[in-house]
């Protein structure tokens, strides 16, 4: 493995996170006695080592730290984690031998190939060595680093990239990490041109992507909300037939018919307040999942985005911290158009009765469920979590987790 690379080299200014939002406190249950704890410990170990990241022809991603943490921080006790364990295994594939090996010189030629995922995580996991286990500055090394950071391409493939490496902080796990670096590598989003062509310390320049100096976008253009924007998109005829069918795989087919008229809109959010934007952001997404009259499963995903979001904000260089904000808000222009732009009815959760309800009585509903969605226990928990930290819009939250947990029968969108 070679000597051991000193932490010290991750300079102070690569670990001064930004400051605007406290940080998540993480899980404590690698050293704990509990049985829960211990529980937790030992089933995010067995899906680590017996299946692979991704599977079903390398197109579906393994949920199972999602769920498991998700039930976790629910307060689940041990035996309801092993079952959800077992009830997760459906489809799970075991790891398969990649085409060939990775190494440092050459570790950036396979991204975006899926059947390098062996490759990468052997890569991902002999580098974790290689800086005494600490998991955090393997992530500095290779998602945050380079002109084009992995961590901007981490919006491809319904963001599971980045909502992966959200848990890994969440639960302060190494298995995770490398897991989200092998996601970052072989689902390596074209979204990340956009951020890049901006980030302010790459060097790094896309030519054919247009500021917003050159979209020619004056000041009375840009807006602080973000829901305003999607209206306007919403009744642009511009986006009208150039797609045939719904789903995130027609996201690159928008870019490549409609890339100046997406980035138009881009640019009009002011974003300046990084804080205050991302707040909006998150109440938007929960708009977008509860009042648009079905539950879309492509759209629950920019909910656990903002969630993944709000969670790294506080742990990654503050350098990142905008970017970051902006490839979230790309990403809900993409998916939302891709979705055939639903008609956002914020009327739908206004009205919604919680006179003596509370986030037990939502959580209880939830688990109640049999064969419980790692999708739908997601948006609870996102939600009850997001209520917490912004005390202000604590009612708009329980409202939709109320009406979400008692509505929800199956996903649409498809």
């Amino acid at each position: 493995m070679g000597t051991v690379v000193s932490t010290s080299d991750i300079t102070p200014a690569e670990r001064e996170p930004f400051a605007g939002i406290p940080p998540v406190e993480p899980a404590d249950f690698e050293t704990s006695p509990e049985k829960r704890d211990r529980a937790l410990k030992h089933l995010l170990r067995a899906n680590h080592q017996n299946y692979s990241v991704l599977y079903s022809n390398l197109v579906f991603h393994n949920h199972t730290p999602h769920m498991l943490g998700t039930a976790y921080f629910l307060g689940v006790p041990a035996e309801r984690l092993h079952t959800l364990y077992e009830e997760g295994l459906g489809g799970l594939a075991p790891w398969e031998d990649a085409p060939g090996e990775i190494s440092r010189h050459d570790w950036r030629s396979y991204l975006s190939e899926p059947k390098y995922q062996r490759a990468y995580m052997d890569f991902f996991e002999d580098e974790l060595v290689r800086y005494g286990y600490d998991w955090k500055a393997v992530v500095i090394e290779y998602m945050l680093k380079g002109p084009e950071p992995l961590i901007f391409g981490g919006a491809g493939e319904l963001a599971h990239t980045l909502i992966h490496l959200a848990y890994a902080f969440e639960l302060n796990n190494k298995d995770i990490a490398m897991e989200a670096l092998t996601l970052a590598a072989v689902n390596n989003s074209f979204l990340h041109t956009y951020i890049d062509n901006d980030f302010p310390t790459s060097g790094f320049s896309v030519s054919h992507v247009p500021s917003a100096q050159q979209l020619t976008l004056t000041p009375a253009a840009r807006t602080t909300s973000p829901l305003e924007i999607l209206s306007k998109i919403r009744a642009d005829s511009k986006f009208d037939g150039i797609l045939s069918a719904r789903g995130s795989d027609h996201i690159e087919k928008l870019f490549k018919e409609r890339e100046e008229v997406i980035l138009g809109y881009y640019y009009r959010l002011d974003m300046r307040d990084i804080v205050e934007t991302h707040r909006k952001i998150m109440r938007l997404t929960t708009l977008m999942l509860c009042a648009t009259g079905e539950y879309d499963f492509y759209l629950v995903h920019l909910l656990t985005l903002a969630y993944a979001v709000r969670t790294l904000l506080p742990v990654i260089p503050k350098d990142y911290a905008l970017p970051l904000c902006k490839l979230n808000w790309l990403y809900v222009i993409a998916l939302y158009v891709v979705q055939a732009r639903p008609e956002i009815h914020p009327a739908l959760i206004d009205e919604v009765d919680i006179t003596g309800r509370t986030w037990e009585d939502v959580v209880a509903k939830a688990l109640a469920r049999e064969n419980v969605d790692a999708h739908y226990l997601k948006a609870i928990r996102v939600m009850r979590d997001t209520a917490g930290l912004w005390k202000e819009d604590g009612e708009f939250y329980l409202k939709s987790a109320v009406k979400f947990a008692g509505e929800f029968e199956k996903w649409g969108g498809y």
